[in-house]
């Protein structure tokens, strides 16, 4: 393959050859990987293909040339976990679409987060937002015999989306994007005349001209259909090494995973949710997942509009999603996770706009450091310590927790009234979102109707607030209403 493919593969992989034959008795198994590079044409891009031998566990691939794609050992081999998890694990493991984080708490403990989200949705900002990174893309979990949920990451390396990467949002990565002495692999960004790379959302003096995936470029230039071409192409990259980062832990290393108490879901959701919210337990986590929504991502030709993205690993699922969704109900729900160590279930959003809460402005209703302040909050409930409001779609936060941690882990404060937009329930269109679900999985087949309960649940209990105190219900109503 290409010196690219080859050379980022050294990047995001350990390498294994010398103690191949001991991993392979380890395990059981092994996947295996064929990719043929193709001359990277435009016309033959209808003819890409990538083929999945499921009983042999290998995959193939040619006319590809999307790193995705070519680098198997990254969502080839995923998709080929995903399977041994959902029809081999048991229960006992998953394989996931995921990032891994550690949150220092109180008296120096930390607390590791796994979190799912589709590509340009936050998930690198959120593992980078973490004082402890260890991945920001994929995780192996499993029950261990002490009774706790383990996750670990299968790579070493980050392929990430730089679009919208600033030093406001990001600063660890950007300290390795900017500052001499890291080895960066750059894709589909733009070249200015003094040789930098640039993208489009990084927060910095934009160059007049240079060259990027369209060929020369300048402001202003326009494409064929008459459309603005940007700096830097959505599905811009970026490939480093994970050690690089002055948050890297060496927990990344560690065969025996982290032990994780809490899991998070988020998509880009601009008008429904809260920032966060912590299900009531494990099944309904469960649903969080399955009810990921999203803008379409740059890594899926041809694709636009809001897409549904079940966990963010729909399309690394090869077999059916039904079956995947039993497996995730029979991991979190296992007798064999201790009540102790069981992990909280949460939902993530940063994505709110203020238009979608009475305002003009399509800006985000909130910044991309606050992430910091949900990660700490829900640190604390994973271990119990701070108290939360019981609504239909799960726990959340009360106001003076959020002011105290806004000022402590960001220094910054947080007006009541932003409390008010953010968390205060917009009842028609939570039930819209379930509607929606509710009616995309009942064509498919296999569905547990466990969702389907649970669906029907909320949106009863919407209902019947909604009656009570109209279509926008705020924390204070909820608080009543729970009283």
């Amino acid at each position: 393959s290409s010196t690219y493919v080859m050379h980022s593969a050294e990047l995001l992989y350990r390498n294994a050859f010398s103690r191949f034959d001991e991993a392979v008795a380890q395990t059981g198994h092994f996947f295996a990987n064929i990719h043929s590079e193709g001359l990277n044409r435009s016309e033959d891009l209808p003819n890409a293909r990538v083929f999945m031998d499921r009983s042999w566990r290998t995959t193939y691939s040619f006319n590809c040339t999307y790193a995705g794609n070519t680098l198997l050992m990254k969502k080839g081999n995923h998709r080929f976990a995903a399977d041994k998890a959902v029809y081999e694990g048991g229960g006992r493991e998953l394989s996931e679409h995921m990032f891994i984080t550690g949150i220092e708490g109180p008296g120096g403990r930390v607390t590791w987060m796994a979190g799912a989200a589709p590509s340009g949705c936050g998930k690198t900002t959120t593992a980078m937002a973490g004082n402890f990174f260890v991945g920001d893309d994929l995780a192996q979990l499993w029950i261990s015999k002490d009774g706790s949920v383990r996750s670990i990451n299968p790579e070493c390396g980050i392929f990430g989306i730089v679009e919208d990467v600033n030093q406001e949002g990001d600063p660890h990565l950007m300290a390795l994007l900017r500052k001499p002495g890291t080895e960066v692999i750059w894709s589909n960004v733009l070249i200015d005349d003094n040789g930098v790379p640039q993208w489009t959302g990084n927060g910095e003096q934009s160059p007049k001209k240079g060259r990027n995936f369209q060929g020369e470029w300048y402001e202003g230039k326009l494409d064929e259909s008459g459309k603005t071409v940007p700096i830097s192409h959505p599905n811009a990259r970026c490939t480093l090494a994970s050690k690089a980062l002055a948050n890297y832990s060496e927990e990344a290393e560690n065969p025996e995973g982290v032990e994780t108490r809490v899991i998070t879901y988020s998509g880009r959701d601009s008008d429904t949710m809260p920032p966060v919210w912590v299900a009531r337990n494990s099944d309904r986590g469960v649903v969080i997942g399955a009810s990921i929504v999203s803008a379409a991502t740059a890594t899926e030709v041809g694709a636009s509009g809001i897409r549904r993205q079940p966990w963010a690993n729909a399309p690394f699922i090869p077999g059916s999603l039904g079956d995947y969704m039993e497996a995730q109900f029979q991991f979190f729900g296992s007798a064999k996770i201790a009540p102790d160590k069981r992990p909280i279930l949460a939902g993530l959003n940063y994505f709110l706009t203020h238009e979608a809460r009475g305002g003009t402005s399509k800006q985000l209703l909130g910044e991309k450091r606050d992430v910091k302040a949900w990660m700490a909050w829900l640190e604390r409930r994973a271990h119990g310590e701070v108290e939360a409001i019981d609504t239909p779609i799960g726990y959340l936060p009360k106001y003076e927790d959020l002011k105290a941690l806004f000022k402590a882990k960001i220094d910054k404060d947080y007006p009541e009234d932003l409390y008010v937009k953010q968390f205060s329930l917009y009842i028609d269109h939570i039930i819209a979102r379930i509607d929606l679900q509710v009616e995309a999985y009942g064509k498919e087949k296999n569905i547990p109707q466990k969702l389907f309960n649970i669906y029907n649940e909320q949106r009863q209990e919407l209902v019947a607030l909604k009656d009570k105190y109209g279509a926008v219900v705020t924390p204070k109503q909820l608080e009543e209403a729970n009283a």
